[in-house]
Order: structure tokens, then sequence, then C-alpha cells
């Protein structure tokens, strides 16, 4: 099992400087990655500094050797897959192929779409979501790409460099358990990354509800397993490490391949530099 820390795009990490001390006190711990959120406005975080997430894991890159960087995730709808194609390779470049990109359909739709005169319609978003994932991927590649969809048209356009690692950096598909359709998504690519109804970010997730939710995954990869697949559960766990075994253990044997360690949405410490550095000082979990 891998652990990975999970900070905003905002308040105290809405600085590179504070993201790239995070980035070397996870490195120095023993965890494996650091995940930033990717958000334009969240009106419930309003009245707070955001910093643009590519920027802050340059940060991340430049003070780090080892861990694996990335967000949580990436609202692909609201972006153009050109411009999200440069900066991801820009920093698997950076970073030595160190990139996870993991994708949905962001939110809260109202404000990261609504606010700016987008659409806000989950059909829509789910639409360019699908494919501009797969204009990402090839775009990529480095190689010419000509692309006719209903959402983005493409004329014969190579982006270099290509990412490090080929055929992509992995991808990770983010959405809410018990829904279906994100998790059919995320079947078709790498790994998953499921918040559940029951358990909003921060919140550890119910042991049942995730055995459900992989043996449904399972199914959806018929005829896949050779190939790996993450599934990337996430909470606020004790720094004493027995006490975060007994919270992590079961998951771990649920299935769970990655923790990501993250602060309580609704909590006073989220986008806070020092309660997050000393938790992450304290070391990743030990199953």
């Amino acid at each position: 099992m891998r652990f990975s820390v999970n900070i905003p795009n905002f308040g105290d990490f809405a600085d590179p400087r504070n993201v790239a001390k995070v980035a070397v006190a996870a490195e120095q711990a023993g965890w494996d990655g650091l995940f930033v959120w990717d958000h334009v406005l969240h009106r419930r975080h309003q009245g707070r500094p955001f910093g643009d997430p590519w920027m802050l894991l340059t940060a991340a890159a430049l003070a780090t050797s080892r861990i694996r960087l990335g967000t949580l995730l990436t609202p692909v709808p609201r972006y153009r897959p050109q411009q999200l194609a440069r900066q991801v390779a820009t920093l698997d470049q950076l970073s030595g192929g160190r990139v996870v990109f993991a994708a949905g359909l962001g939110g809260p739709v109202e404000d990261e779409y609504l606010s700016f005169g987008d659409t806000a319609e989950p059909p829509v978003l789910a639409e360019r979501l699908d494919e501009g994932l797969e204009v990402l991927t090839r775009f990529w590649s480095g190689e010419a790409v000509e692309h006719h969809g209903r959402h983005y048209e493409v004329r014969d356009v190579a982006l270099l460099p290509a990412t490090v690692r080929q055929p992509r950096p992995p991808v990770w598909i983010g959405g809410f358990w018990p829904r279906r359709a994100p998790m059919r998504r995320a079947a078709r690519w790498d790994g998953a990354v499921p918040l559940f109804e029951t358990a909003r970010h921060g919140v550890v997730p119910d042991v049942a509800e995730v055995r459900e939710l992989i043996g449904y995954l399972g199914k959806h990869r018929a005829g896949e397993s050779e190939h790996p697949f993450e599934i990337v559960l996430g909470g606020a766990t004790p720094p004493d490490p027995a006490k975060a075994r007994d919270v992590i253990g079961p998951l771990h044997d649920a299935g769970a391949t990655w923790w990501d360690e993250r602060q309580l949405q609704s909590g006073p410490d989220l986008d806070r530099l020092s309660p997050v550095l000393r938790r992450v000082e304290a070391g990743p979990p030990v199953v």
C-alpha cells in the first residue's frame, strides 16, 4: 500500500513555497505522493487566496526527487485539452516521470462552470471528459493528432515534449459512489479515486461500501486484470501508527492500494500549513 498527502490549492497552500515545504516534509517522512486540489472557484471557501495547481506542483517537483505528484482531481471539461496536455507533460518532464493524472467532472459545477458562463449539465460535461481524456492521451504520445469530435477539433498537431511515462502517465478517475457511471469510466483507465455519499472529503469510508465498490469495478474490468489498477481511498487518520493501522488495515484487506491522507473539509485545519505539516512529519500509517 502507498500513502499520499492531500492539500487544497487555497488558503496557506495558495503559496507555492508552502506547498514545497509540505512536499519536502512528505518525502523525508516516507510518504509516496502529494496531491493538490484543482479549483478556480469554490464559494464555500471564497475569500481565501487560490493558487494554480500546476504552478504549485512545479514548486513541489523542484523541491523533491521521489514522491509522486498530481491533482486530485482535475476537471478536464473546464480546460482546453491542448493547454492541459502541455501543463501535464511539462510537469512530467520536470519531475522525471512522477506525475499521476486524476480526472473527473469536478465541482461544485455551479461554481466552477456556471459562474463563468459554461454549461453545468452533467451529461455534456461527461461527454467532454471522455473526449478530452482521449485527446489528452494522444497528445501525450508526442505524435501528430487528428481529431474531429463532438466537442474538440485537432488538425494535425503534435505537442512536444511527450510525457516521460509512455504510453501515458497513470490516469485515475474520481466520482461519488454509489453513482455507477464514474466508476465504469474509472474501470477503463488506471485507477479509481472514489468519494462516498456517506463519507465526504476527510471521512474514512465504510469497509462494506468499499468492498461493494471494488466488486463493481472488478466486474467492469473483466479481461484487464493483468494491468495494474489502483484503488485510492482517503480520510483523516491519527498520527499514532497503531491507531492509524486500525483505521486503514480493514480497507487495505478489502483491496485499497493507496491511502490519501486528508483533512476534514469542514474542519478548521483544511488549508492551514502548521497542522498539515505536523501530520505529515509524523509519517504515513504502517499497515
